[in-house]
């Protein structure tokens, strides 16, 4: 739409290594966060609300949300413990699903074969790290079945056709509390990520997309989100403001990623390594794919 000079959209949900690579080449509007986006309650202003998630002069955070293995709890011998049951076919036996994309299960592959996880990116982007990466994930190729949307693990679970796999965690909130199938949650490892919104340059009609983002990202606006879907609100004002399920009548904070029970163990997804190395590594994990 840009090299055409014709931008049709007008606002896009974005993660936030995609809207980092998008605003630096040019295709999204920056954003001042103090005067676009709405202050907190309490007059905090939005930079500080929003914090260190505002990873992009571009990017408008929506949610926290993670990447996180479900299991079918009538399927397995044993119940996983560790993400790196992932990777044991001894322990945990029949198929896996995971992620077509070498986005998680690198980190994942170096965590489970030793490496410390403050220095899972250091040895990504050295020599070899890759190769390590997929040398792991060779462990158990034969025993994934891969996703492509968020929606296919979640029934892949219920049907009975994988015993365990990752998707995101609202997902399987979803189809554990909201269908009631025999599927857990592991946690462990879980992987933090961001989605949000970015301004196409070159949209008509800028002052009422302006408008919409900073009602959609008040502080109330992202409490009552997560009335309908796990997902944590981008705003520490927000956090306090979370309720019950707006059907179910749960209380959704022990559901939520962020959760301290949650978060004993967890990985930030690292945008700028992956807004660098994504198109690289895509190459050669689909590579590894066809062999």
């Amino acid at each position: 739409m840009n090299e055409v000079g014709k931008v049709t959209w007008d606002l896009v949900d974005a993660v936030a290594s995609d809207a980092m690579r998008l605003c630096d080449e040019g295709l999204a509007l920056p954003i001042n966060a103090d005067k676009d986006l709405a202050p907190a309650p309490d007059g905090t202003p939005a930079s500080k609300d929003f914090g260190d998630l505002l990873v992009s002069e571009c990017f408008i955070p929506q949610i926290v949300y993670s990447t996180t293995f479900g299991y079918r709890t009538d399927k397995v011998k044993s119940k996983p413990t560790s993400v790196c049951d992932v990777f044991d076919l001894e322990k945990v036996p029949g198929k896996r699903s995971l992620e077509k994309k070498p986005i998680n299960n690198f980190e994942w592959a170096l965590l489970c074969d030793g490496v410390a996880p403050d220095k899972i990116y250091d040895v990504m982007g050295a020599k070899g790290g890759v190769e390590r990466a997929l040398k792991k994930l060779g462990t158990i190729k034969d025993q994934v079945i891969w996703w492509t949307k968020g929606a296919q693990t979640p029934q892949l679970l219920a049907d009975g056709e994988v015993v365990m796999g990752s998707t995101y965690n609202g997902r399987l909130f979803s189809v554990i509390e909201e269908e009631k199938q025999p599927i857990g949650m592991l946690w462990d490892w879980q992987v933090f990520d961001l989605d949000g919104w970015i301004i196409p340059k070159g949209t008509k009609n800028l002052d009422a997309v302006k408008k919409f983002v900073r009602f959609a990202t008040d502080t109330q606006r992202l409490a009552d989100q997560a009335k309908f879907i796990s997902y944590g609100p981008a705003r520490k004002s927000s956090a306090p403001m979370v309720g019950k399920h707006a059907k179910l009548g749960i209380d959704m904070k022990p559901h939520m990623p962020t959760d301290p029970k949650n978060a004993k163990n967890t990985l930030l997804f690292n945008y700028e390594f992956w807004a660098d190395h994504q198109d690289d590594f895509t190459e050669r994990f689909e590579a590894w794919l066809a062999k």
